[in-house]
């Protein structure tokens, strides 16, 4: 079976603010998903290696102290998959390397359309000064006119200047007050999907270097998801920090992210083939 999704591992946390940690993510997301614990079926009844391809390219070399070299090798890594036909799926690793994940597939496809969970909207124009700080990932990518639509799903941490940046560019927050999944837009593609787990709730989530309550649920994440019919072009799941774990629930939770979103990748690319 040709591989249809293609994982890769982004080891660094160079970018951090506050807590470094989430470089050791991606091991522990591999270590869930592999792991005789559960199995490779999905919510769909598809399975992982016998519906869905899947081959795991292991984690990247990377310096995690060179951004400008650790960017490049992520956007070879990045177009060796698409090249390959497959949709690149990213294990972080700080929330940074949303950048050059998505400037290279944007390489590829143009302005993206963009769904992010998170707790913090990552807009700041710099963060302690770092321009390329975990805090900055979306502002680089607005900047650049990599997405053509931006929407955030899970913030709650919206200070003065992120507000003023979203605005700025265009930015569309989903509201958490009486949420639900229907408050989210079925995009359009081509699709990427950003996840970092700390837009989850810290009670379901707690491995992550900034948890902040009041959160999604799974479930809600889920819901979301199964909304979009879109073709999907790439997607990241960043910020786990296993010293902060309980259990490996949070590295559990991101390998269930992993498989269902593997299987939603599978669905619309077969849906939209057959209707192209």
């Amino acid at each position: 079976m040709h591989p249809a999704i293609h994982l890769i591992g982004l080891p660094t946390d160079q970018n951090s603010s506050f807590e470094r940690g989430s470089a050791l993510g991606p091991a522990a997301i591999r270590q869930a998903l592999w792991s005789d614990r559960g199995n490779l079926s999905t919510e769909s009844g598809l399975e992982i290696g016998q519906d869905i391809g899947l081959f795991d390219a292991g984690d990247l070399p990377l310096t995690n102290a060179d951004c400008t070299a650790d960017d490049a090798m992520i956007a070879q890594a990045v177009a060796d998959a698409m090249a390959k036909n497959c949709v690149p799926f990213a294990l972080g690793g700080d929330h940074a390397v949303t950048f050059p994940l998505i400037a290279a597939i944007a390489a590829k496809y143009g302005p993206l359309n963009i769904l992010h969970f998170d707790a913090h909207p990552d807009l700041y124009d710099d963060f302690e000064g770092n321009p390329r700080s975990h805090a900055s990932p979306f502002a680089r990518i607005m900047e650049a006119g990599h997405a053509r639509r931006l929407v955030q799903v899970g913030i709650r941490t919206l200070n003065r200047h992120c507000r003023e940046q979203a605005d700025r560019f265009g930015v569309e927050i989903i509201p958490l007050a009486d949420f639900t999944p229907t408050d989210v837009p079925a995009l359009e593609g081509p699709l990427y999907i950003s996840i970092d787990l700390d837009g989850i709730d810290p009670s379901e989530a707690p491995g992550v270097s900034h948890p902040e309550p009041g959160g999604l649920t799974l479930r809600e994440v889920l819901a979301v998801l199964r909304r979009q019919t879109a073709q999907i072009v790439g997607v990241d799941i960043v910020e786990l920090n296993p010293h902060r774990d309980v259990n490996d629930v949070t590295a559990i939770l991101a390998a269930k992210l992993v498989r269902e979103l593997a299987s939603f990748s599978h669905v619309n690319k077969t849906h939209n083939s057959r209707n192209s």
